[in-house]
């Protein structure tokens, strides 16, 4: 017959209580149900773990090599109803996460309410950077990033992609023509970002390769910023689809040189530093999360 946990912990408690009339009251039973117990115990093993006289019990040499064992089971098993049990319940407690202004404004406060609606327990607090940051120096739980990430200590999660499409308005194109080509954006007013550099390599296809590296009449340090240039006829911008593509369906914006777009897409990657305490709450919101982008 196999042996239970629950003979197991019976076994345990009349080790530690010292009697068996002592480990009944500890766990609420009755003498004679935890002597059964024990007796069934011994006798599944084949082997005595206690001996006992009117005055004192002491272990057997095979009862105290069980009693480490039973204690190890018995803590693994309580260890797995808690995993299971923490699991189940709802998330609670603040969650802090950082994004570009960007995506935080395109793909993050739309679903704002939804998710809160969803998980009303967990506070969320939102902060927007547009350059990397430390985590833990700014108090963040998640930071959203888009491209390849540099820190290998953090751990990442990739939640979706984006293609970058390039972009101008239509008053702009109405006063400087629509580029027909890669090589003919040389006379066109480009707009970009003042950092990295790596942001103003354009995935276009040319004669010298599959990265055009755009000679910028303008620069700002943040995309939205880029976003309403290009809006505003201030000249040809190449920007993420989460952010354009609502303005090109509009109308707002038009798209160029589709056919010269090299198939380039960035990633887009939920990064942070593995903290049990906090897994559960992280794990609702990027799956929240991914399942929106």
């Amino acid at each position: 017959m196999a042996i239970q946990s629950e003979e197991m912990r019976i076994f345990i408690a009349v080790v530690e209580a010292g009697s068996l009339s002592a480990a009944a009251e500890v766990l609420d039973q009755t003498t004679s149900g935890v002597s059964r117990a024990l007796s069934r115990l011994e006798e599944k093993l084949g082997t005595s773990l206690l001996t006992r006289t009117t005055r004192r019990m002491d272990l057997t040499e095979e009862g105290r090599t069980f009693l480490d064992q039973s204690r190890a089971i018995v803590a693994a098993i309580e260890q797995a109803e808690d995993s299971v049990r923490i699991f189940s319940q709802k998330p609670v407690g603040k969650l802090r996460v950082d994004a570009s202004a960007p995506f935080m404004l395109h793909c993050i406060v739309p679903h704002v309410g939804a998710f809160r609606e969803a998980y009303p327990e967990i506070e969320l607090e939102l902060t927007t950077n547009d350059r990397f940051i430390d985590l833990v120096e700014q108090r963040t739980d998640i930071a959203i990033r888009i491209g390849e990430l540099q820190d290998s200590t953090l751990h990442a999660k990739p939640l979706s992609s984006a293609r970058l499409n390039l972009v101008a308005s239509p008053e702009y194109l109405q006063r400087f023509g629509e580029p027909k080509t890669v090589a003919a954006l040389g006379k066109h007013r480009l707009i970009g970002f003042t950092q990295p550099d790596s942001l103003n390599m354009w995935p276009l296809r040319y004669e010298e390769g599959d990265r055009y590296p755009a000679q910028l009449a303008l620069r700002a340090s943040s995309g939205e910023t880029i976003r309403q240039l290009a809006l505003h006829g201030q000249g040809i911008a190449s920007l993420s689809n989460f952010m354009s593509d609502a303005d090109i369906a509009a109308g707002r914006l038009v798209k160029l040189l589709e056919k010269s777009y090299s198939g380039y897409q960035q990633k887009i990657q939920a990064v942070y530093y593995r903290n049990t305490q906090l897994s559960r709450r992280i794990t609702c919101f990027l799956d929240f999360l991914q399942c929106k982008l």
